[in-house]
């Protein structure tokens, strides 16, 4: 196959959905056209090929098009596996289901609501949106207060090591505690914390954060993973 044959991936470097997707092609080794895109000029291209315009987008070489993260997720370890992310252990595959479902539904509302709170509310007053900002952050805290459990009974969200949720969810906590990371570092979590530290001082996490100019036609191909 021609590297102009490879699937395509349009994405956004701080996305955690981008960042999830990218976790898991990284770590199955397979090799795509990355395309970074600029959320607020979106190219013609990713709208042709999802309506959604949103990242991650993958394009494959046959014109199947794939964008929703878990699925680009999905796909890259089905292909290649080689930490078994996708085999948690038996009898854990429903609680890693459940753990994602968990953050891609009720930890993600009460992480945009904390992060953006003038987004979610009517009221523009500094002190109303404020105080939304805290009640969704504390909301969001008891679900992870959740996660610190689980890693400190087996050290990873599923089991002994390593699973798809590891990698599903680790960039959207990320996310939340960078909007406050002194905030962060002061709660009762060292289990969370520490997961934390280790996945963005992990070599994958390394290989998926390069910075990139934003993709136009004339762009040259960027290949990712970088070889």
């Amino acid at each position: 196959m021609s590297l102009s044959d490879l699937p395509i991936l349009y994405s956004f470097r701080r996305c955690p959905y981008a960042m999830r997707a990218r976790l898991a092609i990284a770590a199955s080794g397979v090799s795509c056209q990355l395309r970074e895109v600029v959320l607020r000029d979106k190219p013609d291209a990713l709208r042709l090929a999802s309506p959604k315009a949103t990242v991650p987008v993958l394009v494959l070489p046959d014109g199947r098009v794939i964008d929703e993260s878990l699925d680009i997720m999905r796909w890259a370890l089905a292909i290649h596996d080689p930490c078994h992310y996708l085999q948690p252990g038996q009898g854990l595959h429903e609680q890693m289901e459940a753990l994602i479902a968990a953050n891609d539904g009720p930890f993600k509302k009460h992480l945009d609501c904390y992060k953006y709170p003038d987004r979610h509310t009517d009221d523009e007053q500094f002190t109303e949106a404020t105080r939304f900002s805290a009640l969704h952050r504390a909301q969001a805290s008891e679900i992870l207060m959740g996660l610190n459990a689980r890693i400190e009974q087996e050290g990873y969200l599923v089991g002994k090591t390593p699973c798809l949720a590891d990698l599903a969810i680790a960039p959207f906590v990320r996310q939340f505690a960078q909007v406050d990371r002194a905030w962060f570092d002061a709660q009762p979590w060292a289990a969370l914390s520490s997961w934390l530290v280790n996945f963005q001082s992990s070599t994958l996490f390394a290989s998926i954060m390069g910075k990139y100019p934003a993709w136009t036609p004339d762009s040259e191909m960027v290949l990712f993973p970088a070889g």
